[in-house]
């Protein structure tokens, strides 16, 4: 078991969970950091003692609006984007190989390598493809051999035999000496083998091989690490949404008692003092909050934002279900908008569809 000061992480049977034995005002603390320092600060602030992102994700998920706190912490999000190196190196030469990652609705693997290689080229992909599961992901491959092997070259001796021959015929047909220099016959194509770029694709296959999942592993190791950044923006901006959707649930019984008090004020005074049909009045109320009514919309939106943090949990990837629902909750908060007749009530959507394409942009880069 590891432990700081005030925070200590327990392993059991459930997977890891992380214990809180902070209080109230240090606690604070620490949700006033997450939320006002952001991404750039919160993932690597020591000073309240955060020494691991379990310790940081305990804090975030007992914030207020963050689903059910203190469940599993087995699955950090990962970014599409990354960069990953390998080599790996033999007496003959070595192989480097270049990986690197971007956006991209499926996934898509390309490999650019020597021709000698190609034969592999549909190995490597699978390869790749089997732990890279989305983004555009391209694999560069290059093979540089080793000085001394390099400087090895053969001769064919029959192709060299081939040539003298012909020069001969060639020199009793023109009656000319058959002296024939060695160095002509080196020059002649073909005479000399070149052993350079010569790749046995059965002797390197696993020498590449392990050059390829040397760089894979980089490469997700920085989509963790980046996705580390993308889930505390994510959860910090999911709170601020959080927050802004209770407002409008406050808010909205509020609407329909003002528009209740301007309407009645405004037909007395039309009235001059002639009797005020409440009857009437009660029908009218009722019809504009029949229409402005968003309960159904917050249900739901409420219901995709505890989907949302289920799925921040789950040990898989969930780039394209963090989309859909991004999508469902603007559908629902849009509705929200145009029911609207409030200016309160416009503003706060305003921000939360604001905050929501922050967040699909985010979620749009995650695997």
């Amino acid at each position: 078991m590891a432990t700081n000061s005030r925070f200590s992480v327990e392993s059991g049977e459930s997977g890891d969970s992380v214990r809180q034995s902070a209080d109230a005002p240090v606690r604070r603390r620490c949700e006033l950091l997450v939320i006002s320092l952001g991404v750039c600060m919160a993932a690597n602030y020591t000073g309240i003692g955060w020494t691991n992102k379990q310790e940081l994700r305990y804090v975030m998920q007992n914030l207020p609006g963050y689903g059910t706190a203190g469940k599993g912490i087995e699955y950090m999000l990962k970014s599409m984007t990354g960069y990953g190196k390998g080599g790996a190196t033999t007496l003959q030469g070595n192989f480097t190989v270049e990986i690197r990652s971007v956006n991209h609705r499926y996934g898509e693997v390309s490999v650019r390598m020597p021709r000698s290689l190609m034969a592999l080229e549909n190995d490597i992909k699978r390869l790749v493809s089997t732990q890279l599961k989305r983004g555009k992901i391209d694999v560069f491959v290059q093979w540089e051999e080793a000085a001394a092997a390099s400087a090895i070259s053969q001769v064919d001796l029959a192709v060299a035999r081939g040539y003298y021959e012909a020069f001969s015929r060639l020199a009793d047909e023109l009656q000319l000496s058959k002296d024939l220099p060695l160095s002509l016959i080196l020059s002649q194509k073909g005479v000399i083998k070149d052993s350079s770029g010569a790749i046995d694709e059965a002797e390197f296959q696993p020498l590449l091989f392990s050059a390829v999942q040397s760089a894979v592993a980089a490469l997700d190791a920085m989509r963790m690490r980046e996705g580390e950044a993308l889930e505390i923006d994510l959860l910090a901006r999911r709170k601020q949404v959080a927050e802004w959707t209770d407002q409008l649930s406050a808010r909205s019984p509020q609407v329909v008692t003002e528009y209740r008090q301007k309407l009645k004020a405004r037909l007395e005074q039309l009235l001059e003092g002639s009797e005020l049909d409440e009857a009437r009045l009660a029908q009218e109320i009722a019809l504009m909050a029949d229409r402005s009514d968003i309960t159904e919309e917050l249900v739901r939106l409420a219901s995709h934002f505890n989907q949302f943090d289920e799925a921040l949990r789950l040990s898989e990837p969930v780039g394209r279900k963090l989309d859909f629902l991004m999508q469902e909750m603007n559908r629902e908060v849009n509705t929200v908008g145009s029911k609207s007749n409030d200016a309160e009530l416009t503003t706060l959507v305003v921000r939360i569809k604001a905050e929501m394409e922050k967040m699909r942009e985010q979620v749009q880069n995650v695997v």
